[in-house]
């Protein structure tokens, strides 16, 4: 499907500004050190322009002609994730519901030669994003469905507000909606140890005291991201044109894999990893 399949990854990345291949050069240095102070203070970063824009309308049409692979269904969901009539206190923000009418497209339905898919997989590139996190390394997914997916969000939608079982997210947009599809988030709003329901409750009130951040992206930039703990949504989608989004995920830890009920909301259905994965799949004790 690939248009790019001779065209190396050097060539699509700019990497004059981030040098991949060179992690000890003074650039790499100072994108790296950028990243890091960045990510400390508000859990998240953008590096502009990561794939150099003569190369942004190979992206879009790419991820466009995967677009109509997504699962889409519309649900009622909680930040969480987690079933709506679980028995919760009656204060406790799992207890509010949105609808989520956002898609996903599966790693399994997107090629190997695909731009993202050789992105994901590129080992200078795994090996540059774990030094923005300040990790010796980064594994992918085990997961066969949500390593690497391409998310869809028609006019009209909206990912409402949820935190992401991957504890780092790397995320590139492919094509911007004509209106909305902000993208917003409230950074490090809980941690491994603490999930601060109180202030997850003031986000959804819409509190003064708890007003989240809104973060301008475009096509080709890469945004780094600790969406396990910061509370995130993309606003609701206007106008003629479908919100697209690549999001690569990755671990620390090798071999982790999604919960059966959240992969199913997902993508529709389960494989036979997920089912034999259940019940020992996360780090932390956090309710999703």
């Amino acid at each position: 499907m690939s248009t790019l399949q001779a065209i190396t990854l050097d060539q699509v990345v700019d990497t004059d500004r981030y040098p991949l291949s060179d992690p000890e050069s003074t650039e790499a240095r100072a994108v790296v050190a950028r990243a890091r102070r960045e990510l400390a203070e508000a859990g998240c970063t953008v590096l502009p322009d990561f794939v150099r824009p003569s190369f942004h309308d190979v992206l879009r049409e790419e991820c466009a002609a995967l677009a109509p692979h997504a699962y889409f269904d519309v649900e009622t969901v909680n930040v969480y994730n987690i079933e709506v009539d679980a028995e919760l206190p009656g204060h406790h923000p799992g207890r509010r519901t949105f609808e989520r009418g956002n898609a996903f497209v599966a790693r399994d339905r997107i090629p190997g030669d695909a731009l993202i898919s050789r992105l994901y997989a590129h080992e200078p590139f795994q090996r540059f994003v774990a030094d923005c996190f300040a990790l010796p390394r980064l594994y992918e997914l085990a997961d066969p469905l949500s390593g690497l997916v391409l998310n869809v969000v028609r006019p009209g939608m909206g990912h409402p507000w949820h935190f992401d079982t991957n504890e780092y997210t790397v995320s590139m947009l492919t094509q911007e909606a004509q209106e909305g599809g902000s993208f917003e988030y409230c950074p490090n709003i809980r941690s491994a140890e603490d999930e601060r329901f109180d202030d997850v409750r003031a986000v959804l009130d819409g509190s003064p005291a708890r007003q989240p951040e809104r973060l301008p992206l475009r096509p080709g930039d890469l945004q780094l991201f600790k969406g396990r703990y910061s509370l995130h949504r993309v606003s609701p989608v206007r106008g003629g044109l479908a919100r697209h989004s690549a999001i690569f995920a990755y671990s620390e830890r090798p071999g982790v894999i999604g919960s059966v009920a959240r992969t199913r909301q997902l993508f529709g259905r389960v494989l036979p990893g997920h089912l034999a994965a259940e019940g020992r799949v996360r780090g932390d004790r956090l309710l999703d």
